[in-house]
């Protein structure tokens, strides 16, 4: 019985992402699995960085695409497990393919119309680049796109990283991702 169970969820879960197999996430500024450049790394907390957003670009999203959200955290953070949230972004439109270099300026109009950035662990909306502590290993940075089947996602002024993260993940029907990595040292 809880075998048949599993099997039944993860049909489910691979019917839920049919087609997301051709669903690509690049940037002419972070190669996959490459270092992140001082140019996208935070200015504060000891670092030393530009924090301009990286270029992103996607192809191939699964048909039913009503709009898209992309999610960038650091799982290796030492938050007790928590990780960090660099920028959420929700409600880009279904049309966009990209998003060009800076968009995560908070003082910018580079995001495309309707979209909207969500509050980051660094305090509010908006790029908030790699520092992590000294020392440590590199720690790695994934950019999650994902797919919606919604037009736009209601979340309330000021809500937090997991909250929107709980509504992106309940309503993909595919992702993307890329995963650049920095470290600094002591």
């Amino acid at each position: 019985m809880i075998r048949s169970g599993l099997m039944f969820a993860a049909g489910l879960l691979l019917a839920g992402n049919a087609g997301a197999g051709d669903f690509r996430l690049s940037s002419a500024d972070i190669r996959d699995g490459g270092t992140i450049a001082a140019e996208q790394v935070f200015a504060g907390f000891g670092c030393s960085g530009k924090n301009i957003s990286p270029a992103l670009k996607w192809s191939g999203a699964p048909e039913g695409t009503k709009s898209f959200a992309l999610l960038v955290h650091d799982p290796d953070a030492p938050t007790g497990g928590a990780g960090w949230w660099h920028w959420l972004v929700i409600n880009i439109p279904a049309a966009t393919t990209e998003l060009p270099k800076g968009a995560g300026n908070v003082d910018t109009l580079a995001l495309p119309p309707g979209a909207k950035q969500v509050t980051t662990d660094f305090g509010g909306p908006g790029w908030g680049g790699p520092c992590p502590p000294a020392g440590d290993k590199p720690h790695r940075y994934r950019f999650t796109l994902y797919a919606l089947k919604v037009d736009k996602l209601d979340l309330p002024p000021g809500a937090t990283a997991s909250l929107a993260g709980f509504m992106v993940n309940a309503n993909s029907i595919g992702r993307a991702t890329l995963t650049g990595k920095y470290g600094r040292k002591e």
